[in-house]
């Protein structure tokens, strides 16, 4: 493999700059190209990254570039045929999440990639914030115990609407949004989850999906979990953009809460350890956490690229992650508790 990977990015929106930010601070890996269907965009990205060419046209991108991977960091309705323009090249990809608007989308995304048997990855950064991981450690030291309880939360009254707009023209709102993300962590954390229940609510005025779920999950360790997503919960102060945590085992327990801020306590003991994340030259707050997830998971991908090993939130694995997704609206909509289709 060259000494330095060719990588570029279809896709110069609002969350596309934090990608766009993380490789250029990757090392080993040249950022030659990118693509927006808006090439005023496509050449703003390009001078401030010093990227050498932009580009209005994947195809055009993707046949000329010489690229040894694509991140694509475009909205969900428009991934099936970048992956496919991307499949038809074996060019190794990456693509930010949602996959796609519905279940079947999703699986013929991987399916293509699999088949192609081209590296393939999900852009789902969260699981690699700063104080998931940390807590992920605690959890598989045995500090705690077998866990018995967990609350995966992300509660916010931000106004998101004013980044990305047509969020409150979506049906399937803030499940897919960002439910994906919590539901991810839910299963990194504490495994797979054998049955689901969930109750969505559309709480402002004016959107089209809905803005506020709730999600219980029954694991196949035995334990339960409980999912909250929302952005409509009026906050002060509001913990945007962190998520919080709540977990029991049988040994103690442990829960961060906004401001990066740990509580441990096991065997009759408590600590308090600050999971703060990185403050890049780069990066600002109060998104630092989440611009150090992205960098984390793309030197993750790298990583692995390079050693031809599988990624985390592969492929397979991220068949599980939407099988929850999904199962939810399914029991949302019909008050029922559903087993996932894995």
């Amino acid at each position: 493999m060259a000494e330095k990977l060719r990588a570029g990015v279809i896709g110069c929106g609002f969350f596309a700059e934090n990608h766009l930010a993380a490789w250029k601070h990757i090392f080993g890996v040249d950022l030659v190209a990118v693509c927006d269907l808006d090439a005023e965009k496509a050449k703003s990205a390009a001078s401030r990254y010093g990227v050498p060419e932009a580009f209005s046209s994947a195809v055009e991108m993707l046949d000329s570039a010489k690229l040894d991977f694509v991140d694509i960091a475009t909205t969900m309705r428009s991934h099936k045929a970048l992956v496919s323009l991307a499949v038809e090249r074996r060019i190794p990809t990456i693509v930010q999440k949602p996959l796609a608007p519905d279940l079947a989308e999703c699986l013929s995304i991987i399916g293509m990639c699999e088949k192609a048997a081209i590296p393939f990855m999900v852009h789902e950064n969260t699981r690699f914030l700063n104080p998931v991981r940390k807590v992920k450690d605690i959890l598989s030291s045995g500090k705690i115990g077998d866990v018995t309880f967990g609350r995966v939360a992300f509660r916010t009254g931000h106004n998101i609407y004013g980044k990305q707009p047509y969020l409150a023209q979506e049906d399937h709102f803030v499940i897919l949004d960002l439910g994906v993300h919590m539901l991810d962590v839910a299963r990194f954390l504490f495994g797979e989850a054998g049955r689901l229940y969930c109750q969505s609510q559309s709480i402002k005025p004016g959107i089209r999906g809905e803005d506020m779920a709730t999600i219980m999950l029954d694991h196949q360790s035995g334990m339960t979990s409980v999912v909250e997503c929302s952005y409509a919960s009026p906050i002060d102060p509001d913990p945007f953009p962190e998520l919080t945590l709540q977990i029991e085992g049988m040994r103690g327990s442990l829960k961060l809460d906004a401001g990066y801020r740990l509580s441990v306590y096991a065997d009759g003991k408590a600590e308090a350890l600050d999971v703060s994340p990185t403050l890049y030259p780069w990066s600002t707050k109060p998104w630092h956490g989440t611009q150090e997830s992205v960098l984390r998971i793309q030197q993750h991908w790298v990583d692995c690229l390079r050693a031809g090993t599988p990624v985390e939130t592969s492929g397979a694995d991220s068949r599980k992650t939407y099988a929850l997704v999904f199962g939810a609206y399914d029991s949302a909509c019909t008050g029922k508790a559903v087993t996932p289709a894995y």
